[in-house]
């Protein structure tokens, strides 16, 4: 009954207007009132200097949103990452971990476990190959990584918008199509915040949707199907490859799986329908553990997502052929720029791309 209450609950946060009756959003409203007074003295409080943000000796870029659940904070951390590195600046990451069996602070190693780290985390640090520490506290975190990597000239904080204490040199505000779904704070709305209709000077907004989704300017992020790869290949750290997204095309419906632990589901198996795939869905919890297998073991083969392949070992699965679809997620060339600006007002050596 939980369990519906709460899907009941998340469509009533962005359905649309006189589609749905919102009875059970209305009935938390109190509790949003609530939520909105104590979140408003806590913010008072660093205002008014009674507590007390943290200083760090580098530039932090925060990624995160308004809303519960994903808008796209990894991809938008990643193409932060790539960008940096094409700029010749070296970057580290932080970042909570959700989903994992601990809250200890830990520096992820290649051979980390996304089960003690988070699969989010791990995904960054194998993708991108920098820096990458998590932890409940995140100054804390960003301690322990500077301390282990001074090299390191910036640091990403992947989420943390709400965490105050974090000081922050620019906030990346990302939203996908949903928007600020009702409008309304939790429980009764999906936001974690007040929601306003200006920003300030150290905010970007990047919109994960083919257009703007909030009234709040900003900029767009083309995302597609960079191409597949097997399993055991993209272990090996091999790139993906879009002949054979298009070979997947022709297996046919029955033969084929597309499975997704993940917020949102449809929009990647959305995606793959907008590539000529014919598949079978088979959404999963976000953050599924993969602790076991979710499909029989006579599979013929199985479409899955970089966050679920993180989870899973291909000697796990059997005579079933698991192919990994990597995400290319490309801001607009004006946050490109915009974010360039950034870097040099903080007096960072950007070196030109190469291209």
């Amino acid at each position: 009954m939980a369990q519906g209450f709460a899907a009941r609950l998340q469509r009533e946060w962005y359905a649309a207007p006189g589609t749905l009756r919102p009875w059970l959003s209305g009935l938390l409203r109190p509790l949003s009132l609530l939520y909105r007074g104590l979140s408003g003295l806590r913010a008072l409080l660093y205002r008014c200097g009674l507590k007390k943000t943290a200083t760090l000796p580098v530039p932090v870029i925060v990624v995160g949103n308004w809303i519960v659940g994903g808008a796209g904070k990894t991809p938008t951390t990643l193409a932060l990452l790539k960008q940096l590195q094409a700029l010749g600046l070296r970057a580290g990451v932080i970042s909570r971990g959700y989903g994992r069996n601990n809250d200890e602070l830990r520096l992820i190693q290649a051979d980390s476990l996304a089960c003690e780290v988070g699969d989010e985390p791990l995904l960054i640090h194998l993708r991108s190959g920098v820096p990458v520490a998590v932890g409940r506290d995140r100054v804390a975190v960003a301690q322990a990584l500077l301390q282990a990597h001074p090299e390191l000239q910036l640091l990403i904080s992947d989420d943390g918008l709400q965490h105050l204490r974090l000081p922050r040199d620019l906030a990346v505000l990302v939203f996908d199509e949903r928007g600020l779904g009702n409008g309304r704070l939790l429980p009764a709305g999906p936001l974690r915040q007040a929601p306003r209709s200006w920003l300030a000077p150290t905010e970007l907004v990047l919109y994960n949707a083919a257009r703007p989704s909030t009234d709040l300017p900003g900029h767009l992020a083309q995302r597609r199907l960079g191409g597949a790869l097997r399993l055991q290949d993209w272990w090996q750290g091999q790139a993906a490859s879009p002949q054979a997204l298009q070979e997947l095309r022709q297996r046919p419906a029955q033969d084929l799986l597309a499975t997704a632990g993940m917020a949102h589901p449809q929009r990647f198996f959305q995606m793959l329908s907008e590539q000529g795939l014919r598949f079978q869905s088979l959404p999963l919890p976000d953050h599924y553990d993969f602790a076991e297998l979710p499909w029989p073991a006579s599979t013929p083969a199985v479409v899955l997502t970089e966050k679920d392949a993180i989870k899973l070992r291909p000697e796990r699965c059997g005579q079933t052929e698991v192919w990994v679809v990597a995400l290319d997620f490309q801001p607009d060339a004006a946050f490109q720029e915009a974010l360039h600006e950034r870097l040099q007002a903080w007096g960072l050596p950007v070196h030109e791309p190469q291209h």
